[in-house]
């Protein structure tokens, strides 16, 4: 296969090769390279299978790493050492034959196998389906059998001869019928005549059967040579293959298909579509079809296959030199044989061995899956790792290399938290930071003459000379470091902080950014990187800097908070030392309050009063006459700004919470990083004055605990009792043995909190939110309770012992069992959380916002009625729905207009919106946004990670993609049988379910969806299982669903919704249970199969306490709706029945309409995720996702053009990204040129 971008005439005189410019082009082809394209790239022929002689240690002539072919070892200088140095460049030795160059060539220069027979490219001939096959219209194993020399391919008839063959034969049967009639009657001619006709018929038909391109085994091939040999021709291997597809006339069998295409049934028709669409790309793509058939194989430059010296005089060579040997090996003896006129049977099999090295070479692994020969091995029994293994998979070309490089000017250490830092800025070791701004500080040496060369400078680094420090502090002064810790599962994993020199060998980071980066301090390590140029400076400084970085893009709320000690401290700090006791003193002011702390008059969490004055904005909400109060609180309000309502609260982690979001709302991202900074300082500082800490001795064990624990056993007693005389089941007697237990555990957990003293260290850990809960404290001081199995039921036994005393074995061991699936379920969830975000990154990466506005005017509604009625409890805040979005028509309550048609929603707004009552209203959304390739900003609205509308060239897809899978490690795995009640049965729930949804994937438990109005007949068993008769209101007009009744299967788990003598409507459902998606587009069409995906998702999430904001669900789904399958071709180059892009569909459309041409019509499909990926219209993109082969092989016979509008497909080639800063000026031009003109229905 070959790249477009590959220059088409390779010079070879003095500037051998000019490597094209990175930014010379804004496209990449893909097609199939023939023998003289390769001949073209090629520097000369390979002929010996050697490869480094061991006495000189230099290449061999003609071999493998040859220096004539692929340039020379030394820079600069020729094998024989005839020409040394940099004035002979461009010299080709009249020795030697080596040219005088550069030896980086020999990372760029092909040489050339040519092969003594044709062999078949394993990927065309054996990816599925078959290509060769599928042109030829012959079946995978029959053409195997040629290709591998065990059948026979007809190659050419002589028509003359076999009509003259047929007119014999039929001579011959009619004299022989004739004679027969002479010389026999009765019985045995009736039985004569019969076999004669018999045995005319059986050779006339084999005559008719000989047809060019038919396949004979070796025993048929020889019965019909005797008989026939001079009607046809007929050969075996890969050669005649070649010829067949060489004389195949491309056009005339597009047009002879495209005919019978038009009569054919629904199963036949597939498989000439197939046939017809691969005609017609490889017609197209102006492809030879026999390209598929290399006689000349190309050979990579010697340095992307090394070999490498080891210590003890050995060598370590790449898989792909043992591959190359064995064909030139077999090459070479093949030559050799057919020279010679060896045996035919010799030569045959030297040729099958030759055609399974190059298979190897191409594709060592699919090799061993098929039935034909195993896989190359190496001298260990180890597959080798052929061109394909190279490219596919984790540790493959694509993504280990290309999307996955690793940086230089960085480093990697442990994290340690600095309590005193800034938000904005890192503590880096000073050694760490010498290394890594090594090169700044040799400049600063040299430029003030401190050292006169680079290796002086040098030196004095390595010596650690006192001036380097003063160097290094003035480099890095206005410098911002990159800091990211692994899994990067969302933007906020990567943040910019200005560096602090620190002693030691460990990073320190600011407490705060623990949750952006799910870090802790266990031993985790962080990598740190250094942005060299001037823009990605400004770019860490301006948009990637912590400070700017407070809130999660998902769902737009704080994720730089107050957590720990500084939770801890400033609820102590806020609350009140005796609740009971009254205020005593009063002060005139909060000034005069503080003074009177900082003097001992007053204490710090002392009740106090100060007069109320109404004129400051402060104290507007308070309608006493004084204002209760601590000194504590008022130094708690002394951070916040001057205009925002004094805060008279205990503040614990959530009402912290609910302050920082105000004040972020109010007053901006900007302020709030020296926010953040004084409540952090807060904190530390007065968790420290506390002296708030716990041991064993705090935790005190209720004196009626063991009380409680022994009336319950009498009560669990009597149960048993009933049980032995069968007055309640066994199921009966566990659900009332659990029920007891868990009345029990509630009333000693409501003990510990009236034992435990409410002052104390326990108390206010728990109380402030900052850590533990009272189920701990429970387990600790009272009893650990029930616990539950591996399968998730709960155990009637439950644990006495709490952790205070210590378990008794028993004990020990049932609460272990629970534990051990708990911790093995939070392994598997993790990768699989991390393989759905992959996903989902990868279907959404080229989703980028394009233009300003596409002038969309449908929207979607939004109604707080259904929000209630889908996430019920969990739904608190309709303003948090609605934020940041864009109105698409006016807001009314009544005749009053309270926001506008094009409104950007922001809190103010959001906040006007929902006091009013409004219910419902309808706002822009990706799901109908006519951007095509992208999106538009007024269709996302904000960027809730900054409260502002989107940017052009922002990423919306891959924030979308991280916002959904980053929770995913939340969700729970699998359902688990609660208590042996076969409730909804098993309704798939948490990961599962989301993997189903969008994989789209038939689902567990589906639920019956009327498809037409009717009446419900009757409900019938059918074994365990249930059938919905419905006699429909209308008859069908197609033939084929004319039945009395449609039949709906419910499976046993499910309860039934109706009963028989209900009347249903179309799409009503009939069953409990998931919905499947492909049902519901069919039966209520697109936009409620949209709402389905986006509610059933957020329900999930909900329901694990994890929230997402609906426009990166929408992102997501419209892209599942993002195909078409063309129904009516109209004048386009479509094909019937072909998958394509909406974007593209409407964009061809819209030019056939301009032209005054018949337009395509199609229809609408809903696919899963990862399909949609690998359907990508980049294939850069699609193969490095997944099934890397077949993606090229589509690619490489379509001369598919890869316009690089992705992220991926930028990073692959190493282009700047079409997104941010790099955001192109043609993407806008190119958006706002292919607007849709209708809306999308």
């Amino acid at each position: 296969m070959r790249s477009a971008i590959q220059p088409n005439k390779i010079e070879k005189k003095q500037n051998q090769q000019s490597l094209l410019s990175i930014v010379d082009f804004d496209a990449l082809k893909l097609f199939l390279a023939s023998a003289e394209d390769i001949l073209q790239w090629s520097y000369g022929e390979i002929i010996k299978p050697e490869t480094i002689n061991y006495r000189t240690q230099r290449p061999e002539k003609d071999g493998l790493f040859s220096e004539r072919i692929f340039g020379p070892t030394k820079d600069y200088e020729c094998y024989c050492g005839k020409y040394k140095k940099m004035r002979y460049k461009g010299v080709v030795c009249d020795r030697c034959g080596v040219e005088v160059t550069n030896s980086i060539v020999r990372r760029e220069r092909m040489g050339s196998i040519t092969l003594a027979a044709p062999c078949s490219h394993i990927w065309f001939l054996r990816g599925i389906p078959s290509r060769i096959g599928t042109l030829l219209d012959i079946s995978l194993p029959q053409l195997e059998k040629v290709v591998y020399y065990t059948g026979y391919i007809i190659v050419s008839v002589d028509d003359e001869a076999k009509k003259r063959v047929l007119e014999e034969l039929a001579i011959e049967f009619s004299s022989k019928t004739k004679a027969l009639k002479k010389e026999q009657k009765g019985k045995s001619l009736e039985e004569n005549l019969k076999k004669l006709e018999l045995s005319y018929k059986r050779t006339k038909d084999e005559i008719q059967t000989i047809q060019k391109g038919r396949i004979l085994t070796e025993l048929e091939y020889q019965q019909m040579a005797m008989k026939f040999g001079h009607i046809f021709e007929a050969e075996t291997g890969s050669e005649p293959v070649r010829k067949i597809l060489q004389e195949l006339d491309l056009k005339k069998l597009y047009r002879s298909l495209a005919k019978e295409i038009q009569n054919k049934k629904s199963l036949s028709r597939k498989k000439l579509l197939i046939r017809l669409r691969l005609v017609k790309s490889v017609i197209d793509a102006g492809i030879k079809p026999e390209s598929m058939f290399l006689t000349v194989l190309p050979v990579i430059p010697p340095d992307l296959r090394p070999m490498v010296q080891l210590d003890g005089g050995r060598y370590a060579s790449s898989d792909l030199n043992d591959l190359y040997r064995r064909i030139i090996n077999r090459n070479n003896r093949l030559r050799k044989l057919i020279e010679i006129n060896s045996p035919e049977v010799i030569v045959r099999n030297e040729k099958r061995m030759l055609q399974e090295a190059v298979d190897a070479l191409i594709d060592n692994s699919s090799r061993k899956t098929q039935s034909g020969p195993q896989a190359a091995l190496a001298s260990n029994r180890r597959p080798l790792r052929s061109l394909a293994d190279i490219l596919k998979g984790k540790q493959g070309r694509f993504r280990q290399n290309l999307l996955g490089k690793r940086v230089d000017y960085s480093g990697r250490s442990v994290i340690v938290v600095g309590p005193e830092l800034h938000l904005d800025q890192c503590g880096v070791p000073k050694k760490m930071a010498l290394e890594i701004f090594k090169p700044f500080v040799i400049n600063g040496l040299v430029s003030r003459e401190i050292a006169h060369n680079t290796k002086a400078a040098s030196r004095m680094i390595e010596d650690y000379d006192p001036v380097v420090w003063e160097i290094l502090e003035e480099v890095i002064r206005d410098k911002y470091m990159l800091l990211n810790r692994a899994p990067t599962l969302h933007r906020l994993s990567i943040q910019a902080f200005k560096p602090i020199l620190i002693e030691g060998l460990a990073i320190q980071i600011p407490p705060m950014v623990c949750q952006a980066f799910n870090a802790d301090f266990d031993g985790d390590a962080m990598a740190i990187h250094l942005p060299l140029s001037e823009e990605a400076q400004l770019e860490a400084k301006e948009i990637m800097l912590s400070t700017n970085n407070v809130l999660k893009p998902a769902t737009g709320d704080p994720i730089a908070e107050p957590s720990k000690d500084m939770t801890l401290g400033i609820y102590w700090l806020t609350s009140f030392d005796d609740e009971n006791q009254s205020a005593k003193k009063i002060f005139s002011s909060f000034e005069e309050a503080v003074y009177a702390h900082d003097v001992k008059v007053v204490g710090l969490r002392e009740k106090i009063k100060i007069p109320v004055d109404r004129s400051n904005p402060k104290f507007s909400d308070i309608e006493d006459k004084y204002l209760e109060t601590t000194v504590g609180r008022i130094i708690f309000n002394q951070v916040l700004d001057k205009k925002t309502q004094f805060v008279n609260d205990k503040l614990d982690k959530k009402k912290i919470q609910k302050t920082i979001n105000e004040f972020i709302r109010f007053q901006g991202i900007a302020k709030a990083g020296a926010f953040l900074d004084q409540l952090k300082k807060l904190g530390f500082v007065y968790s420290t004055l506390s002296g708030l800490s716990w041991g064993m001795d705090d935790l005190i064990i209720p004196k009626e605990r063991d009380y409680l624990i022994k009336e319950t056993k009498k009560q669990i007693e009597n149960i048993s009792e009933q049980f032995v005389q069968g007055l309640i089941s066994a199921k009966e007697k566990s659900v009332k043995v659990i029920q007891v237990w868990t009345n029990t555990i509630y009333e000693l957990k409501g003990l510990v909190s009236k034992t435990l003293p409410p002052t104390g260290p326990v108390l206010n850990l728990i109380n402030s939110k900052a850590q533990g809960n009272e189920d701990q404290a429970q387990q600790l001081m009272v009893m650990k309770g029930l616990v539950t199995g591996p399968s998730g039921q709960i155990y009637e036994i439950p644990v006495e012992g709490c952790y205070k005393e210590g378990l008794n074995p028993l004990d020990y061991f049932i609460s272990i069992h629970g534990a051990r699936k708990g911790l093995v379920d939070t392994a598997l969830r993790t990768a699989d959380a991390g393989y759905l975000t992959r996903r989902l990154v990868d279907v959404a990466q080229d989703v980028v916002v394009k233009e300003e506005d596409c002038g969309d005017v449908v929207g979607r509604l939004i109604s707080k009625k259904r929000l209630t009625r889908v996430l019920g409890s969990a739904f608190q805040d309709f303003s948090k729905i609605i934020f940041g979005r864009v109105l698409v028509e006016d807001v009314k309550l009544g005749n009053k207009i309270i926001a506008r048609k094009g409104d950007e929603i922001d809190w103010y707004k959001a906040k006007e919106i929902v006091d009013s009552g409004v219910e419902h209203l309808r706002v822009r959304s990706p799901l109908y946004c006519k951007t095509r390739f992208g999106l538009c900003r007024k269709c996302v609205g904000f960027d809730l990670g900054r409260n502002k509308l989107v940017e052009l060239g922002d990423a919306v897809g891959v924030v979308a993609a991280q916002s959904i899978g980053e929770p995913g490690t939340q969700l729970t795995l699998r359902t688990f049988h609660t208590g042996g009640t076969a409730l909804a049965a098993d309704i798939t729930q948490g990961l599962p379910r989301v993997e189903e949804i969008f994989e789209l994937h038939s689902p567990k438990g589906k639920a019956a969806l009327c498809k037409r109005d009717g009446a419900v007949h009757e409900i019938a068993p059918v074994g365990s299982d249930r059938v919905i008769k419905i006699k429909p209101l209308e008859k069908s007009t197609k033939k084929k669903s004319r039945k009395e009744f449609d039949e709906y299967p419910v499976s046993s788990g499910l309860s039934i919704l109706v009963k028989a003598g209900d009347v249903v409507k179309k799409g009503q459902p009939l069953s409990e249970g998931s919905f499947d998606i492909k049902e519901i587009l069919l039966t209520l069409g697109k936009r409620s199969a949209e709402e389905y995906v986006i509610k059933e998702i957020k329900k999930i999430y909900v329901s694990q306490g994890a929230d997402i904001d609906d426009r990166w669900l929408e992102v997501i789904v419209k892209l599942m709706f993002s195909r078409v399958q063309i129904k009516v071709t109209g004048d386009s180059n479509f094909l019937p029945g072909e998958v394509i892009d909406k974007s593209r569909f409407f964009l061809v459309n819209d030019e056939l309409k301009k032209a005054k041409k018949k337009p395509a019509k199609a229809y609408q499909l809903v696919m899963g995720i990862s399909k949609v990926a690998l359907g990508a219209e980049g294939f850069l993109s699609a193969a490095s996702f997944q099934h890397t082969a077949r993606v090229l092989i589509d690619a490489a016979l379509s001369g598919k053009v890869d316009h690089l509008r992705g992220l991926k497909e930028n990073v692959i080639i190493g282009k700047m990204i079409p997104s941010g800063t790099g955001f192109r000026v043609q993407d806008r031009s190119d958006a706002s040129l292919v607007r849709t003109k209708k809306a999308r229905k």
